[in-house]
């Protein structure tokens, strides 16, 4: 699907963007990969790591904040992956216009831009942090998600088409709990701190992040919550897996966070199909065509619950030792 095209990453410097990159030239032979993106430095490293694809890889210095700019990079592209975000929940509380700015009026531009410029697809990253959000980051992606998904009803029937995927921390991303644990072993701690004792994640992998895009891409009709069925764990377990012995004081929960990960609340149980590998929820529009469901799906139970705490599959210790020596191989 993505041979000969043209396909732009919005915050394509991050973690997510180098392994698509790395994914889709493996698989693929593309046209022509675009990153677009405001951080000159981290394009120049990118431009580096990649220079032997010089011929594929395109580098667009931009914000998202500037639609003149989108539509500029946007001519000619056939599929478009929004990661661009501010993610970081302490640094959106501190700044919260900034994160409207980036997270809410961003996603605007990228849907008017891609509109305007008739791109095929696009397929914008969100977090677990939408549902039911507690902090200002979970708000702004809650209604980045409710953008791309009513942008279906402006694009027509051979237009645009908009979809989203969901998944929470990847495993080892910076910011999240593995490299926060690794620095404390690093520097000689004996002890490692667990904010709640209760407290559960799923794992999912850059790699199988970057396969549920893949999915969306292959996959949506326009308007479709894609997210991946993965293990659970516990947050007591990863600390005995990187440091076995080690004492666990409970810190208490930090502003902003949540005992566990939800990727289906039960309000979305009446429209959420259960799939082999992943969940979708559908679009509650009346303009949404029941036609569009891709085959394959069942219903839930009404009043399921996709958590990280009553999930079904869980990782033990040493199934997370296992992990950490594969998954963190791709940051």
């Amino acid at each position: 699907m993505l041979n000969n095209k043209t396909i732009l990453i919005t915050g394509g410097t991050g973690s997510f963007g180098h392994h698509f990159v790395e994914y889709v030239l493996k698989n693929y032979k593309p046209k022509k990969i675009i990153i677009y993106s405001r951080d000159e430095f981290k394009q120049f490293n990118m431009q580096n790591k990649y220079k032997e694809h010089s011929d594929i890889l395109r580098f667009f210095i931009g914000d998202v904040r500037d639609k003149d700019r989108l539509e500029r990079a946007l001519k000619g592209v056939d599929y478009v992956i929004h990661a661009a975000a501010l993610k970081q929940v302490p640094a959106c509380e501190y700044n919260p216009i900034e994160a409207i700015k980036t997270n809410i009026n961003g996603a605007c531009n990228v849907i008017d831009a891609c509109l305007d410029t008739g791109v095929k697809k696009v397929v914008a990253l969100s977090t677990d942090k939408s549902v039911s959000p507690i902090n200002l980051y979970g708000s702004t992606k809650m209604v980045s998600d409710k953008l791309f998904a009513a942008a279906n009803a402006y694009s027509g029937s051979d237009g645009t088409s908009f979809a989203v995927v969901r998944y929470g921390n990847v495993a080892g991303s910076r910011g999240s709990v593995i490299p926060f644990f690794q620095n404390i072993i690093d520097n000689g701690g004996k002890e490692l701190p667990i904010t709640d004792y209760r407290m559960t994640r799923f794992w999912i992998s850059l790699e199988e992040g970057v396969k549920l895009v893949v999915k969306a891409l292959e996959e949506a009709r326009g308007g479709e919550v894609f997210i991946s069925k993965i293990p659970s764990f516990k947050i007591t377990d990863l600390a005995q897996a990187m440091l076995p012995g080690c004492e666990m004081p409970e810190v208490g929960i930090r502003e902003g966070e949540k005992l566990h990960e939800v990727m289906v609340p039960a309000e979305d149980s009446m429209r959420t199909y259960e799939y082999d590998k992943h969940y979708i929820i559908y679009p509650n529009y009346n303009w949404w065509n029941p036609d569009k469901l891709i085959p394959g799906g069942e219903l839930v139970e009404p009043g399921f619950i996709y958590s990280s705490g009553t999930n079904k599959e869980w990782m033990s210790i040493e199934d997370i030792k296992a992990k950490l020596l594969t998954d963190l191989d791709e940051h």
